[in-house]
This record gives C-alpha cells, structure tokens and sequence, in this order.
C-alpha cells in the first residue's frame, strides 16, 4: 500500500491476558516502521516502538478523535470487535479483525465472554468486517466458528523481528546464572499445560545424566514449587535453571541456546516463541500440535513428538543431542523459514493488502441483491 494510513488497534484490556496484547505491541511497531500512523487503545501494550499507546477502558472510546482510516480489532467476538464495528460503519472505514485464538480450550471467564461475544453481537461484527486475519491454523478454525466465511480470512503467522532474534548473539544470563556448555531452552508460560515436567523428564534420561548440558525454563513470573520438586526428585535439580529474563534479554538467551523444546500439551499455546527460537537458527523440538506443527517441519527444520509422549520426547532429545551436524543443518534451514514466512516486513505487506480488500468485500456483502 504505497500512502501512509492512520490505523487504529483496538486491544481489549479483558483480552490481554489471552495473547493479544505482545502481538498488538510488536505490530504496531511494524506498521509504524512501514511509515503508517499507528495508535493502540484500549490495553497496555509492550513492544509499540514509536506507535502511540492509549490504555484503559476511556481510552477507547476516543478512538473517534484519532480519525482513522481503517480499524484493526482483536478477537472477533470481544468488545473490541463490537466497538471497531461502530466506529468502521459510522466513519465508512475498512475494519480488520484480528484472531489469535486465545479462547481455543481456553479459561472459564475466555469461554463466557466467547458465549457473551456471539450472542450479543456476533453478527453485528460479521457483517462489518471486511476481512479476518487468523494467527494459525487453529485461529482460522475459531474464526469459521464464529461464523466468518472461509473467503475471507488470511492466515498470516504471529511476526518476528529478524534483526533483534537472530544467532551468533551472547547472552550476559548464562554467566550470571553460571549455566556453562551446552543448554537446552524452552521459554514461555510454565503452567500444567506447558508440558515441563515431562520435559524435565525427557532432560533427565538423556543429556541430564551426562553433567555437561543443562535446562533453561524461561518465564515471566516465579517457577511453580511443583517443577522445581520435579527436577529435584529425579536427580537434576543442579543442572535445571529458572530463569525470568527481562523482554530485552530473551534474543540473546534464545540464540545462545544449542536447542529449543516447546512440549505444550494441547493447543493453548501459540507459536511465537518457537518462531522466535526459528529466527535465531536453532533446532527445534516442538509437540505435534497444529500450533507447532505447521511452523516446523520433521527433519528439515527440527522434530516433532507427541505431546506428553516421554518415550518420544526422550527418543527425539537423543537423537537431537547426538546429531551436531543434523543441529546444525535444522538450525540453518529454520532460519530460512523464518525469513521466508516469518519477518514482520512480509507480514505487514499481507495485511495491507487485507486492509485494501476489506471494504470490497464488505461492499459486495451490503451491495447484494436480496433473495425473494
């Protein structure tokens, strides 16, 4: 899209914790990269760059002053999705909506507002939208759910930055943690569905036994007792380390890493660490979810084992461990994948081009003739 827009993210603040909120942040960046006047409303958000940021609940409702030219919406059944509909029909702009499938076998209070969404303005939101951008595969199947027609949603995977994640970095943590040699990582939320504890498993049969790897579990808040009882219990409680890195540390802990595992056991977790870890050059092993699985490919980029499978996970962490050459060769090849498909450059240029068609397809929508 060759002029610059005025383009208005709606996040809701209820909807933060699913998701949306690193995903607004890093695209608002992006955008404002591409030279489009970006302002966020609605939810703090991490990572904007020079993207204007308008938080809380009041922030939202002056969207309307902001002026834009097209409205991007989180979730499509959330008060965000039903605000962007107002505001896109009563300034006649195009609005796209964002589904990253956070309510995906989600939380009780993510399941009632999903049920609230729909019934009260579900199609209120179909009919304004002109296009639905889905995050993944399960993204796009929520969204056909919902009830959005299957020509008009785009898959375009969550963005990363591939100059900040990139290898050969060094990272000041390990030195202060003392974790020396070689170190498998896996960063990201260390719940019961994160599959940890049989990854701290699948460490101890292998590499754990040996002295000179160790296991780095990466998150924002205090590990869970119960993990640290895990690793204790079977004899690894030394080389296992607990790490809460600052967002400004995790390239450099990601690329010094020799190997990446993400064992979520269900579909919960989304894909952007693991497309981080890709953008590094580091071999991946991932669970065999759609989240995962349409990122990496078996044998060309890492592995893929079953989720909760400790025979698997212990068989490919073998395997994985003892091919430096095959680490290597993964490494090289997810690292062109993630400039293939990955770079947030790539993704905005697709998302211009939802925003061009947005307001043809909803013009065709409205403009077509009744049925007797």
């Amino acid at each position: 899209m060759s002029n610059a827009l005025r383009l208005a993210l709606l996040v809701d603040p209820l909807m933060v914790r699913l998701g949306a909120a690193e995903h607004a942040g890093e695209l608002a960046a992006a955008l404002a990269e591409r030279g489009h006047e970006v302002c966020a409303f609605g939810a703090d958000l991490h990572g904007a760059g020079s993207a204007q940021v308008r938080s809380g609940p009041a922030a939202a409702l002056s969207v309307l002053g902001f002026r834009p030219d097209a409205v991007l919406a989180y979730d499509a059944l959330s008060p965000a999705a039903w605000l962007g509909s107002r505001i896109a029909r009563r300034r006649r702009i195009p609005l796209v909506l964002i589904e990253d499938g956070a309510f995906h076998g989600g939380t009780a209070i993510a399941r009632l507002l999903r049920r609230g969404g729909q019934t009260f303005w579900g199609s209120y939101v179909r009919r304004s939208a002109g296009a639905v951008v889905a995050l993944d595969p399960l993204a796009r199947e929520q969204a056909l759910r919902e009830g959005f027609r299957e020509g008009r949603i785009r898959v375009l995977p969550h963005g990363v930055d591939l100059e900040r994640y990139r290898a050969g970095l060094a990272s000041p943590l390990l030195a202060r943690h003392r974790i020396r040699g070689r170190f498998l990582l896996c960063a990201g939320p260390l719940d019961e569905r994160s599959g940890a504890e049989g990854l701290i498993a699948a460490f101890a049969r292998t590499v754990g036994q040996r002295g000179d790897w160790a296991l780095v579990l990466a998150a924002h808040g205090h590990a869970p007792p119960w993990l640290r009882a895990c690793a204790d219990r079977l004899g690894v409680g030394a080389l296992v380390h607990f790490l809460r890195p600052a967002p400004d540390e995790l390239p450099a802990l990601v690329s010094s890493s020799t190997l990446y595992a993400a064992p979520s056991l269900d579909g919960a977790a989304g894909g952007a660490q693991l497309a981080r870890a890709m953008a590094c050059g580091r071999a991946v092993i991932a669970s065999d979810i759609p989240r995962h699985g349409w990122l990496v490919e078996h044998e060309r980029t890492g592995l893929l084992a079953r989720p909760g499978d400790l025979a698997g996970w212990t068989a490919a962490l073998a395997r994985a461990a003892g091919a430096p050459e095959a680490r290597a060769r993964w490494g090289r090849q997810a690292r062109a994948a993630a400039e293939a498909r990955l770079g947030w450059s790539a993704i905005v240029r697709e998302l211009e081009g939802a925003i061009g068609v947005a307001p043809l397809a909803r013009a065709a929508r409205l403009g077509a003739p009744k049925r007797a």
